[in-house]
């Protein structure tokens, strides 16, 4: 047990251009952990096309990194609490390089996603403790203003992502997206050195839950791998209805094996000395609310970054860069409303109406791109997706600063990375479903209209076999190549299909308004989250002062 030293202890609170210095480290950390998912969104037809991959890699491809973030977010939030968050935050963005690079170098889908796993891990810390180490050096009142920035850049990277890996991949190639964000994050590592300087008023013995660890991580992933196979497995014949692999001894044992390890989760949680995810902060009516409405949130912010672009390829025949340019609109809506409400909070205190507002765009965005087709007017697409962007802008962020305004500042790390995990692990479930009926959907439509597509290939003369080889192969096709009279017909059963998918998250928006609208209204402090721990020890230390001192 030890203590900080009194110069360190009597240290004056960081100025605010100390506070943005150190803030713009946190920020590229964020933008780095954001940009690992969403920068090879419009660039996947690509890369799972050039690796012989099928729609069940390109769905892994994807949440493989969610997958791991959601895991790894609770660990790095628990060791927030017991290490030094600081260097925690540099190893993560070590770990995010060194994954990044061999990314760049895979050569078939197996190694793609095995490298992306990793990078998850890297990703999860910098996603969680960004948010943790914000809360020391900022009150929450003061922090809507902050949350704004964040807000912008996660709007950036989530959406702009996309646009950035489309013109990466029309001008040097899909493996360069891998490497873009490297120097950002050297960036980030020698300016968090430079200018985060922190102070702890206790240190304490740390005890690891690595039982609850290993339980969580098969929980999940049992669960993801049934989601996104069953119901999509074929012959290896892309004209075939699938066979449904929903009620089958692989779901028996898979979703039953799942079920299983989440409910001896729980046991070694209830039992464990340091638990990963203390469920005694459910108890809590605003974080188990808030933990609620981050799911769906979520669902809508990872589920458009990848279905969008896959829309805008494979339904409207764009090509990457373009696929990028036409998700602007949500770029906006997320921007615009991120910072304007962030700001509003900071002025006013008063956070409950732009949340429901949120959450109300939320379910108006995923049922109107529910209605999409491969036709469809892009200025209404680009309404569309303005909505639901917005929606995400206004929800995504306040709701951790809801959840660090009211649990204990010995709690921050972990209840922060509570919530940010199960939005996390509710993208990652909902990219899951969403790619498992998008997968299904397809399939069933291809069956439809083998009469059309025979019709076709039989105007298409001596490039006929190729094309019906291309068709009938389990390689995710590339719209934007083929002939006019078969491009159609694709681009319409994959807008079907997508739409289909967004359907998916509009009852998951519904469950998230009506979650905010029962979290407790509770004011904003101003208080930042050193200055509680510093403020609840001087009231311990007051009430544990003998009876027979002096009280005066």
């Amino acid at each position: 047990m030890s203590s900080p030293s009194t110069a360190e202890a009597d240290k004056p609170p960081m100025t605010r251009r100390e506070v943005l210095e150190a803030l713009s480290g946190l920020l590229l950390g964020m933008f780095v952990s954001m940009l690992a998912s969403t920068v090879v969104s419009s660039s996947l037809p690509v890369i799972i096309h050039d690796l012989d991959g099928d729609q069940a890699a390109y769905t892994w491809v994807v949440t493989s990194t969610l997958l791991t973030t959601a895991i790894s977010t609770p660990v790095w939030g628990k060791l927030a609490d017991l290490y030094n968050r600081k260097l925690l935050f540099q190893l993560a963005i070590v770990i995010f390089v060194l994954a990044s690079a061999t990314a760049g170098f895979a050569q078939d889908p197996g190694m793609l996603i095995a490298s992306r796993f990793a990078q998850g891990i890297g990703a999860g810390g910098l996603a969680a403790l960004s948010q943790v180490l914000m809360a020391d050096i900022i009150s929450p009142r003061e922090r809507g203003r902050y949350m704004g920035l964040f807000g912008a850049v996660m709007a950036v990277a989530t959406v702009g992502g996309p646009l950035l890996g489309g013109v990466i991949t029309d001008a040097w190639g899909w493996r360069w997206n891998f490497y873009v964000a490297l120097p950002v994050a050297v960036a980030a590592l020698i300016i968090v050195q430079k200018t985060l300087h922190l102070t702890r008023s206790s240190w304490r013995k740390v005890s690891i839950d690595y039982l609850g660890i290993v339980l969580l991580a098969v929980a999940s992933s049992l669960i993801l791998i049934w989601v996104t196979n069953a119901g999509t497995s074929t012959d290896g014949d892309f004209w075939s209805l699938s066979n449904n692999a929903w009620w089958s001894f692989t779901t028996v044992w898979m979703a039953g094996g799942a079920l299983l390890c989440a409910i001896a989760f729980v046991v070694v949680e209830l039992r464990a000395k340091d638990p990963l995810v203390p469920l005694s902060m459910f108890r809590d009516r605003t974080f188990t609310l808030s933990v609620i409405a981050s799911i769906s949130t979520g669902i809508a912010m990872f589920g458009a970054s990848v279905y969008l672009s896959q829309y805008m390829q494979l339904a409207r025949g764009a090509t990457p860069t373009e696929a990028g340019l036409m998700t602007i609109p949500m770029i906006a809506g997320l921007l615009v409303a991120s910072v304007v409400v962030g700001g509003l909070i900071t002025r006013f205190g008063r956070w409950k109406s732009y949340l429901i507002a949120g959450a109300v765009f939320l379910i108006a965005g995923s049922y109107l791109l529910s209605t999409i087709e491969y036709d469809t007017n892009f200025a209404l697409v680009s309404v569309y997706m303005f909505v639901l962007g917005a929606g995400v802008g206004m929800t995504m962020q306040n709701l951790v600063l809801v959840v660090q305004n009211t649990c204990k500042p010995s709690d921050i790390g972990v209840a922060s990375a509570g919530v940010t995990f199960f939005r996390s692990l509710g993208g990652t479930i909902g990219v899951s479903v969403m790619g498992a009926a998008l997968a299904a959907r397809v399939i069933d439509l291809m069956g439809g209209v083998k009469g059309d597509l025979a019709a076709a290939l039989a105007g298409l003369g001596d490039k006929a076999q190729y094309w019906a080889e291309q068709l009938q192969s389990n390689t995710l096709p590339a719209v934007s190549q083929m002939p006019e009279s078969i491009r159609v017909i694709i681009e319409d059963v994959y807008a079907q299909g997508i739409s289909h998918a967004f359907l998916i998250t509009v009852p998951f928006a519904v469950a998230t308004l009506l979650a905010i609208v029962f979290l407790p209204n509770k004011p904003l402090t101003t208080m930042t989250t050193s200055e509680r721990l510093e403020a609840s020890e001087a009231d311990l230390g007051t009430v544990s002062v003998p009876q027979g001192r002096d009280r005066r």
